[in-house]
């Protein structure tokens, strides 16, 4: 991941118990050179660089890793590529927004946070996967009690993640998306978004302040001089 990744892929490492690599990122972003140069030093190293996490919208500044180079990266050298999109990844029901996820068909995994920007309340994330098997092999603990005569019929979401039960979040999601519709949500975040570039403005146009970072989306990063 770059240096401005969130700290909850620290945290899954932690929890894998797995080495973390922070690559430093170029304006904010992550590039396609820096992540095989840190894949190549890891190689050399003796290491086995397994996984990458791209992030579409960073927290900080709300910067968009560049998916198109470091996804041919991640593939070439049979790395695991996730994409978070946990607060950008609303915006891409715009088709405008839809150019940050250029080399998306190069991913493994995909998530976002309709709680964060869909007008759903917390907690909801989603979460797609290219194959859900490697999920799936990786936590399918089946004793006898928990078997069951639909077994198979259906998606069983314990097996994709460490609790056994799951709450449905998709239910609440599924009734913002009725009740808006696509048209609604889409004006929703472009106001958003248009009220961030008036706010960009209005700090360009004070000499007491400066922007720190581009202006993305709904972030505005802002100083005074």
């Amino acid at each position: 991941c770059s240096d401005q990744a969130h700290s909850s892929v620290e945290r899954a490492g932690l929890l894998g118990g797995i080495k973390l690599r922070s690559v430093k990122s170029e304006n904010n972003r992550l590039r396609g050179d820096a992540l095989e140069k840190a894949i190549e030093k890891d190689l050399a190293d003796g290491l086995i660089p397994f996984y990458a996490v791209v992030t579409l919208g960073t927290t900080n500044s709300c910067a968009f890793d560049r998916l198109d180079e470091c996804g041919v990266v991640g593939n070439k050298h049979n790395v695991w590529i996730h994409v978070d999109a946990a607060y950008a990844g609303s915006a891409f029901i715009c088709p405008e927004y839809r150019h940050y996820m250029k080399g998306m068909e190069r991913a493994d995994s995909f998530n976002f946070n309709p709680h964060k920007w869909m007008l759903v309340n917390f907690d909801c994330s989603a979460m797609w996967l290219k194959d859900p098997s490697w999920v799936v092999n990786a936590f399918n603990v089946d004793p006898l009690y928990l078997k069951h005569d639909m077994q198979g019929s259906a998606p069983d979401y314990r097996h994709w993640q460490i609790p056994l039960g799951r709450r449905f979040r998709a239910l609440k999601l599924w009734f913002v998306l009725r009740l808006y519709g696509v048209e609604n949500l889409q004006a929703h975040i472009r106001r958003h978004c248009n009220f961030a570039k008036q706010f960009g403005d209005l700090c360009v146009a004070d000499s007491r302040f400066e922007l720190a970072a581009e202006v993305n989306m709904g972030l505005v990063c802002f100083r005074l001089k």
